[in-house]
């Protein structure tokens, strides 16, 4: 099966939580979401974790930490993968996998992230803004999910990013670039926890975000 015939289009976000400003606007969608119920149905899940972040305390990383800290108290089994801190390698575009098979690198993403993908009911994708888009880091992971494309389909999915800028257009092509991941992969979205303006560990800490990612966490 090649690239083209593979494209299935479908798939629509359940849950959205764009917090605009650092600490100074809530949407009503965000403030409403613990009273949503647990979105997973009570089943405990496999969730993976993907940062990309190369500061271990920085703001994304405090989101992650929130999220995963939510999940776990809702009794979900949690694999975090730090993608800034593995042994990875871009995608090259060989086809060496077939689409469905061992990429040609033997590395972290290989040995000790796959496995977990493949078991997981729910992928999380956090990361600081780097030029209006995910980090390099974890966009190096993301282009490897073509080793596994098929079996990757079909779960659900969580986008959670940090970024200085606070204007109103600052996450507009990270989170169009997420929809259409989400899209491609049949995935489900499960909500966002968008935090601009929110460039400094101090900021990010004394605003709602921390929370809003554990609460999205604790009600999966």
């Amino acid at each position: 099966m090649n690239r083209r015939e593979f494209l299935q289009w479908s798939g629509a976000g359940l849950m959205t939580l764009f917090l605009s400003g650092c600490g100074t606007i809530l949407t009503e969608s965000a403030s409403a979401a613990p009273a949503a119920g647990r979105i997973g149905g009570g089943k405990n899940m496999n969730i993976v974790v993907l940062t990309g972040s190369p500061h271990r305390n920085g703001t994304s990383a405090l989101l992650a930490d929130k999220f995963i800290e939510g999940a776990q108290s809702a009794g979900h089994t949690v694999f975090r993968f730090n993608a800034a801190f593995e042994d990875t390698h871009p995608c090259q575009g060989c086809d060496h996998c077939g689409m469905d098979g061992d990429c040609i690198f033997n590395d972290a993403i290989q040995q000790n992230l796959m496995p977990h993908m493949l078991e997981a009911d729910m992928i999380a994708l956090i990361t600081p803004l780097y030029y209006y888009g995910m980090s390099a880091q974890l966009k190096t992971v993301v282009d490897r999910f073509y080793s596994r494309t098929g079996r990757l389909h079909g779960k659900q999915s969580i986008l959670m990013a940090t970024a200085y800028n606070s204007a109103d257009w600052t996450m507009t092509a990270l989170v169009d670039h997420y929809d259409t991941l989400v899209r491609y992969m049949e995935w489900n979205d499960r909500g966002k926890v968008l935090a601009i303006g929110c460039g400094a560990r101090s900021l990010i800490e004394r605003s709602p975000f921390p929370d809003q990612a554990y609460r999205l966490g604790a009600s999966l």
